[in-house]
């Protein structure tokens, strides 16, 4: 629209004489879009973006849709009509605008108006929210529903969380399967690493090709999470190769990570990542070019425009291996090296944009992603970055009114949302429970509380999106786990690990309240609120806390068996009690837990701690009950 409607001289003419026109960046403003997201799929009974929305002078919404063409086109009626009719609308029938918009208002109101159930908590919805996913999951292609098909990495975390507490080899075998199925398609880039927003089709094939740093964040985590269950090596690579895609593409000078990889480049979408296959043999020579053309399945007709191919992994390694009489070891370096070349010549074509905005919440997301690749695989230099791109955040993006949502040429702008408030807290505790530094934790109790303080409803329970309300038409407050986990989701689990560390019971009755207060919804689609339902597995069932005391050079060894193992619903703690005793005064995990002259490891659960061990063996056992 921005290049055949706004562009448009005539169109524009159009709305300078009748309209304010207003363009909104969503990743800025996601209260914005949420509000008039909400109002157009009211209104037409559907949404997405580009998102057209026409509002009162007091910004109340009354007639919208998504995308308009310039002229009327393929049954949609064209953007320079829509214009004509809504301004003559407004002239001829404007106290039934007036009245509209105001009952469009008041629907959007009711649907942020979430109170506290009476009810007890059961864990039912958890049970139903996986029948639902069985239901919806494609068995021959993995994900769930059909085209355009999503990663949906809310849906895998809970189904990994669901294998590991009731040892449902089908949960996980879905989540498997998905994740191959992705990871061999053309959503995900075969040659740089990283994921595509979605595909187009059901087969994983011909993706949007825009790369956001929230999918590739959470798909890198659920990666890992799929190797230390499985420990499938293929699992671990992908997330590996994800990760360092983000470093080399994502990360700025100053160590936080920008927004996105536009899906256009100068050439037109998808030429950037595809080929002919003329051109792969021209590169490679005949013999390794055939060999990749069938590896990724490159055709002379193409599985894209223009007879361009998206690579796919088409072929088994040990299958060419075999054709080709050579050994599997041998295959993969010939496959390595032909990529590498591929991708140096892929990197002289002309560039997709990167969206140079750094949002803290999504920095969030992607900070606790390089640490628990560094707790997985033990790569330092993720930790390191994660901790860079968290201190760019603390010293660019708050201020003494409080934590900023956008930073960009210099300036930091816009309140922060309970996104980036709750996403940035989880980073922080991610941190500390990985190199045990106390300004990490100081970070995340401090922040944690300012977001109570700004966001929390102390009437019905659960947190605000904003501060304020929106287009003074409502305050949202909203725990729909969706691609990403919602913000609210986010703080139920930030409020339980800080109440096991510091003690602070009123912060474990906030989680239950929190989802006390979306528990009518749970109850009637629990499928949205997947990533709630692990946090209501958290709240509700067993819990482990981790405590090791020594020093920190000694207690490596136990620290590393700890991060290796899938252990949700579990705190750890480490410190020196002869160099750090004050920290046993904001944590109360800490308490009455010494090392008495020697390393010790206690493990305790819902705070009843076996005997302290003091060699790593002991404390495996511990640890693996």
């Amino acid at each position: 629209m921005e290049k055949e409607s706004f562009e448009n001289e005539e169109i524009a003419e159009l709305i300078n004489r009748n309209f304010i026109p207003i363009k909104v960046d969503r990743e800025e403003r996601p209260d914005i879009d949420e509000i008039y997201m909400r109002a157009v799929q009211l209104m037409t009974g559907s949404g997405g973006w580009p998102l057209t929305v026409f509002l009162t002078p007091d910004l109340k919404p009354f007639f919208g849709g998504t995308y308009f063409p310039p002229k009327r086109r393929g049954g949609l009626p064209g953007f320079d009509e829509i214009l004509k009719a809504v301004a003559e609308a407004w002239k001829t029938k404007h106290e039934e605008i007036i009245k509209s918009a105001s009952d469009v208002t008041m629907f959007i109101r009711q649907l942020y108006d979430h109170k506290q159930t009476t009810r007890q908590l059961s864990p039912e919805p958890v049970n139903q929210a996986y029948d639902a996913l069985v239901s919806l999951y494609d068995s021959n292609y993995g994900g769930f529903g059909g085209a355009p098909k999503f990663p949906m990495p809310t849906y895998l975390f809970f189904l990994h969380r669901f294998y590991w507490r009731n040892k449902d080899k089908v949960a996980l075998r879905m989540a498997q399967h998905t994740l191959t199925r992705m990871a061999r398609g053309g959503i995900h880039d075969q040659l740089a690493g990283g994921f595509h927003r979605y595909s187009t089709d059901r087969y994983w094939i011909v993706p949007h090709f825009e790369k956001m740093l929230y999918d590739n964040a959470l798909l890198a985590r659920v990666y890992l999470e799929s190797y230390q269950l499985t420990g499938d090596n293929y699992m671990r690579s992908v997330a590996v190769k994800t990760l360092e895609w983000m470093l080399g593409d994502m990360k700025s000078n100053e160590g936080a990570f920008y927004s996105a990889v536009d899906a256009d480049s100068p050439e037109g979408e998808g030429i950037y990542y595809t080929w002919k296959r003329e051109e792969v043999l021209e590169i490679l020579g005949k013999e390794v070019g055939e060999i990749i053309c069938k590896y990724y399945g490159i055709t002379y007709e193409g599985n894209f425009e223009e007879k361009r191919n998206i690579l796919t992994i088409s072929r088994e390694i040990g299958s060419l291996a075999t054709e080709y009489k050579m050994d599997v070891s041998e295959m993969i370096d010939v496959i390595e090296e032909a990529s590498r070349r591929l991708l140096d010549e892929r990197n002289k074509r002309p560039k997709p944009a990167v969206d140079d905005k750094i949002l803290t919440s999504w920095n969030g997301l992607a900070i606790s992603s390089f640490v628990y690749g560094y707790r997985v695989i033990g790569a330092v230099e993720y930790l390191e970055s994660a901790k860079k791109a968290a201190d760019f955040i603390l010293s660019k993006l708050y201020e003494s009114d409080g934590l900023l949502h956008r930073y960009r040429g210099g300036e930091a702008l816009i309140n922060a949302k309970l996104d980036d408030y709750a996403y940035l807290v989880a980073a922080l505790l991610d941190i500390y429970e990985s190199c045990f530094e106390e300004r990490w934790i100081d970070w995340a109790i401090q922040l944690n509380q300012e977001m109570i303080e700004r966001l929390w409803d102390k009437e019905n329970g659960g947190f605000y999106f904003n501060q304020e309300e929106v287009a003074g038409i409502s305050r949202i407050k909203d725990g729909y786990d969706d691609v990403v986990p919602s913000g609210n989701s986010i703080a139920v689990y930030n409020l339980l690990r800080l109440a096991e560390l510091t003690g602070e019971t009123s912060l474990e009755e906030m989680a239950e309240k929190t989802i006390k207060a979306f528990w009518d919804s749970i109850e009637q689609e629990p499928i949205n609120y997947t990533y709630m339902l692990t946090a209501l597995d958290y709240l509700f069932n067993e819990r482990r806390e981790i405590v090791l005391v020594g020093p920190m050079n000694e207690l490596t060894p136990f620290i590393r068996e700890a991060h290796k193992r899938y252990l949700p619903n579990s705190v750890i703690a480490a410190y020196d009690d002869k160099e750090s005793a004050d920290l046993t005064r904001k944590l109360a995990l800490l308490q009455g837990k010494t090392s008495r002259g020697k390393l010790a490891a206690y493990v305790c659960k819902n705070f009843t701690c076996h005997n302290p061990v003091d060699t790593v063996d002991e404390f495996l056992k511990l640890l693996d009950e």
